[in-house]
């Protein structure tokens, strides 16, 4: 199955996470960790960032 990866630009988007606040998230562990794609480029598979989002939402108590 292919997925679709993510570029941090499009994360941020995503999330509403500034660069910053997603790598604290990730050493914190509490956010999906980039694939490495290169020297110098990550990104994150689009269903870890759907899932997360969704963990997000259902810890809001807000109905999606």
């Amino acid at each position: 199955m292919v997925q679709n990866i993510l570029r941090r630009e499009d994360v941020e988007r995503a999330t509403g996470l500034p660069r910053s606040s997603l790598y604290a998230a990730i050493s914190a562990g509490t956010f999906p960790k980039p694939i490495k794609l290169g020297a110098r480029a990550v990104g994150w598979l689009e269903d870890d960032i759907a899932k997360w989002q969704k963990q997000r939402i259902d810890a809001s108590g807000v109905a999606a």
